[in-house]
C-alpha cells in the first residue's frame, strides 16, 4: 500500500494534488494483491475517465453511478465508507460540490496510504492561494483541511465556494490537466502497464482536443449568442464556445441552493427570456423547481430554445460522447 502522499511527486511537477486527510486503509496482503489498484470517483463522470485511462490494470468505481441521483443530495453510505477505506486512489470534484466525499475521507480515520486527486484545483478559476493550482503540496493540504473542517460543522450539500462554478467537469481544458496528471501518476504507481496508460491516455486526450475544436467552430458560428442559465451547470462550456452569459444576478445561485429565488429577481429573469434578450435557456436535466417552471414557460411561450445539461454522465456514454452531445445541442438551439 502507497505511503501518505500526494499522487504527484513534488519533483515532477507541482500541480494541485489533495493529500487525503487519513483514510484507514484495508489489511494489504494477497487479497489486495489479487484486486490490484483501486480507485473510487465521487462521480460517474470521473470514474469514466480513470477507467479509460486505466484500462484492466484497475479497479474502478463510482460512490454515485446513477445518471437519476444528484451529488448535491446525496448522503455516503457504509458501502460508500468501505470503498473509500479500500481505495489506493479517490477522485473528488472538490469545491464543495460532493461534499460527501469529504465525509468519508474525514470519517475514515488516520493510517490509511489512500491518495487523492481534487479536480477543481485544475480549474484556472479555483481560488487556490493566488496560485491557480501552480502552489506546492502543502497548500493544498490546508485546502484538504478546509474542507473537512466544512464537513464536519456539518454544511454538507451547498458547501459552496462563493463566486466559483464547480461544475467543472463542464470545462474540457480543466479535464485535459486532469487526465495528464492521472496518467502520471497511474504510470508511477502502476509501472508493468506504464506504457499501456500512456497510450489510453493520449487516445483520451486527443478526443478532448476535438471537444475543444467543436468549442471553436461553435464560437466561429454563434460567438456572441446570448444563454440563460438556470443553474450554474454547463457553464464553462458555452464561456468555451464564445457564448455570453446573461443569467439574471442571482437566480442561478438561489436554485442550485434550494432557496426561493426573490420576486423581483424572478421577473427580471422572466422578462430576459420574454424581452428576447436570451438566445438559449439552458436548464438541469436533474433538478427543478417553480421557477425554473415559470422559465420554461415564458421560454416556451416566446419561442426561445430549451437545452437541457445533466450533473451526470448518461448511462451509455463515455465523458467524450456526451460533453460532444451537449455542444451539438448548443449548436443546435442557437441555429433554430
Amino acid at each position: 500500500m502507497l505511503t501518505r502522499r500526494a499522487l504527484i511527486a513534488a519533483p515532477l511537477l507541482a500541480v494541485p494534488a489533495l493529500v487525503l486527510a487519513g483514510c484507514t486503509g484495508s489489511a494489504g496482503g494477497a487479497e489486495e494483491e489479487a484486486v490490484g489498484y483501486r480507485i473510487v470517483a465521487s462521480t460517474s463522470v470521473y470514474a469514466s475517465l480513470a477507467e479509460e485511462v486505466a484500462g484492466e490494470n484497475a479497479e474502478v468505481s463510482a460512490i454515485i453511478d446513477s445518471a437519476t441521483q444528484d451529488p448535491h443530495e446525496y448522503e455516503a453510505t457504509a458501502r460508500d465508507q468501505l470503498a473509500v477505506q479500500e481505495a489506493d486512489l479517490v477522485i473528488m470534484n472538490g469545491g464543495g460540490y460532493d461534499h460527501f466525499m469529504d465525509e468519508l475521507i474525514a470519517g475514515a480515520g488516520d493510517g490509511s496510504g489512500a491518495e487523492a486527486l481534487t479536480v477543481v484545483a485544475f480549474n484556472h478559476d479555483y481560488p487556490n492561494d493566488g496560485t491557480d493550482g501552480e502552489g506546492d503540496l502543502d497548500d493544498h493540504a490546508d485546502d484538504a483541511d478546509d474542507e473537512h473542517a466544512h464537513a464536519e460543522h456539518g454544511e454538507h450539500a451547498h458547501n459552496h465556494i462563493e463566486g466559483f462554478n464547480e461544475h467543472v467537469w463542464y470545462d474540457p481544458h480543466t479535464v485535459e490537466h486532469f487526465v495528464e496528471t492521472l496518467a502520471e501518476g497511474l504510470e508511477e504507481r502502476i509501472p508493468d502497464a506504464a506504457d499501456e496508460i500512456a497510450a489510453n491516455a493520449e487516445s483520451v486526450l486527443a478526443d478532448i482536443a476535438a471537444l475543444e475544436g467543436q468549442l471553436s467552430e461553435l464560437e466561429t458560428a454563434h460567438g456572441g449568442g446570448t444563454v440563460f442559465f438556470t443553474e450554474p451547470i454547463g457553464g464553462y462550456l458555452a464561456a468555451g464556445a464564445g457564448l455570453e452569459d446573461v443569467t439574471t444576478d442571482g437566480f442561478a445561485e438561489a436554485v442550485e441552493e434550494g432557496q426561493d429565488v426573490a420576486p423581483a429577481t424572478l421577473l427580471d429573469a422572466i422578462d430576459a427570456v420574454e424581452g428576447g434578450d436570451v438566445d438559449v435557456l439552458v436548464i438541469n436535466a436533474q433538478t427543478g423547481g417553480s421557477e425554473t417552471d415559470r422559465l420554461i414557460g415564458a421560454a416556451n411561450g416566446t419561442g426561445v430554445p430549451i437545452v437541457e445539461f445533466a450533473e451526470t454522465l448518461p448511462d451509455g456514454l463515455s465523458y467524450v460522447e456526451w460533453m460532444s452531445g451537449n455542444i451539438d445541442a448548443l449548436a443546435d438551439a442557437l441555429e433554430s
